[in-house]
């Protein structure tokens, strides 16, 4: 198979003077890079490179997506067999125990015992998969630095009295029913 040049010479596009002129000037292009070391702009290689560091890039990204959901899919595993390992009765009661879950109020019912404990702080009500669990206040805490959001926490009602309030006098019980 002929080349390139030979092609178009037989097609009378170029002419023999002008091919050998383009192989001279190809040939000393290349002399003059090794000679200064300065190399030409290959525009084509320029793009593929560029191309090839955005694929790279993009591909690092995924992957940090991909790694990211699998430490997050971990943690909630973890979540779930500490909460079905360590989760507490909530008695045979009838007694409703309120607490607040984001910005929805809820119930559960419980017995006097454990609704002593709840109080108390020793226990703790973790929300996961739409259930709610009494969890001993350790494996709370734990659960709680994993994923905030699952543990209710029961705002302890301050003994401090202001001065100028004009209903001091009137304590509010903390098992108040109503």
């Amino acid at each position: 198979m002929a080349s390139l040049q030979d092609q178009l010479l037989k097609a009378g596009l170029i002419n023999k003077g002008k091919a050998k002129q383009l192989h001279h000037d190809k040939s000393n292009q290349k002399k003059v890079e090794r000679r200064t070391g300065v190399e030409s702009v290959d525009e084509a290689r320029i793009a593929a490179l560029e191309v090839q560091q955005k694929n790279a890039e993009r591909a690092r990204e995924l992957n940090a997506q991909r790694d990211a959901a699998a430490a997050q899919k971990a943690v909630f595993a973890q979540i779930v067999q500490m909460v079905e390992k360590n989760r507490q009765s909530k008695g045979n009661g009838d007694i409703a125990y309120y607490y607040t879950l984001g910005t929805k109020i809820d119930k559960i019912y419980v017995s006097e015992e454990v609704q002593k404990h709840l109080i108390a702080g020793r226990l703790m009500i973790v929300c996961i998969d739409g259930k709610t669990e009494l969890l001993p206040r350790v494996i709370a805490e734990k659960i709680e630095e994993r994923d905030p959001s699952l543990v209710v926490r029961v705002k302890k009602s301050s003994n401090e009295v202001d001065e100028d309030d004009p209903y001091a006098d009137y304590k509010i019980p903390d098992d108040f029913t109503w």
